[in-house]
């Protein structure tokens, strides 16, 4: 995936970053050393073998002056500090982090050395996956999810922006809202609704927001491209840099009840059953994805407009359930 946030590195630059990280060993010699790669929509990252033989990731958050959206400020700071806290449980395989570098003086932004996971792409081999074999692992998902929404926090909205924080999670999700559309309205863009519809079907449900009480650690960004798989079983879970402080109704396994019903993720997490109140809740948070999804494709300069319209896709099936109840 193309983006004008990714901020790629030269061959010499990610040398001096691998002595940096790694006191007495060196990049590998050879091209094959470094292999970008590019399913990310939003960092560069980078495959590097190291002079010992050990393979390892680096991750490399956009330059300083990039352009990107409200909630998407300081978010490699929340993924290192999330990816650190859940690896103490060994319910959660999140890689290792090596080395967390701020400095900017070799790189111009930050960037973090992180254990590589064994295993393939769920979101790759999903489909070739015996049925069985995929539910199996859908289950652990859910599993691994429930255990991310066991840490707790002293606030709602995020680490990485103080302005999109809360005492209550009903206004921290409308200041999550507010910001999308906000980010949107500088860039002139089309929802396939008016911004006064839009606000207006989210006040309409907002009071079911209210029973949210707890701050639960929520991942938001858990869909199958994110995990690794081997032999039947889950190896890992990347991408937390989107974590926030929020409803575990919010991550991306819950956005089944709104295109297609209780997934086998759902029954691993022990989730299958939704009050009139969470079902409201659970629509809000599939338009805020929509949203979000749609503002960001002015932001990155995509080279293909399926994430666009997907976009408006999901908009517009919220959209019709909130104004519809």
């Amino acid at each position: 995936m193309e983006s004008k946030t990714k901020n790629r590195k030269t061959r010499a630059q990610l040398a001096r970053m691998v002595e940096r990280a790694f006191d007495g060993l060196t990049l590998a010699p050879g091209e094959d050393a470094v292999s970008e790669l590019k399913e990310g929509w939003f960092n560069a990252a980078y495959n590097v073998r190291l002079s010992d033989g050990r393979e390892v990731i680096v991750k490399i958050a956009p330059p300083k002056g990039a352009e990107v959206l409200s909630y998407e400020k300081d978010i490699m700071t929340t993924e290192v500090a999330a990816m650190r806290l859940a690896y103490h449980d060994p319910a959660i395989p999140v890689p290792e982090i090596y080395c967390y570098d701020t400095a900017l003086d070799i790189c111009d932004s930050e960037y973090y050395f992180m254990e590589k996971l064994s295993g393939e792409n769920y979101g790759h081999v999903k489909e070739s996956l015996p049925p069985d074999v995929a539910a199996q692992i859908d289950q652990q998902i859910g599993a691994i999810i429930r255990s991310i929404n066991g840490y707790t926090g002293v606030y709602f909205g995020l680490d990485g922006n103080s302005d999109l924080r809360a005492a209550t999670w009903k206004e921290a999700f409308l200041k999550l809202c507010d910001a999308a559309l906000e980010d949107g309205q500088r860039k002139s863009a089309g929802y396939g609704f008016s911004i006064d519809e839009i606000r207006a079907a989210i006040l309409k449900h907002a009071p079911s927001l209210e029973p949210v009480v707890t701050p639960q650690m929520t991942h938001w960004d858990a869909w199958d491209l994110n995990f690794f798989v081997k032999d039947g079983k889950v190896t890992g879970i990347l991408d937390f840099e989107r974590v926030m402080w929020a409803e575990p109704l919010m991550e991306a396994q819950f956005r089944a009840l709104s295109w297609g019903g209780v997934s086998e993720s759902m029954k691993g997490y022990g989730k299958t059953t939704f009050t009139h109140e969470e079902l409201q809740r659970c629509w809000l948070y599939t338009l805020y994805l929509g949203l979000v999804m749609k503002t960001e494709c002015y932001y990155r300069n995509y080279g293909t407009d399926d994430i666009s319209s997907a976009a408006l896709r999901i908009i517009a099936s919220a959209m019709q359930w909130l104004q519809e109840n």
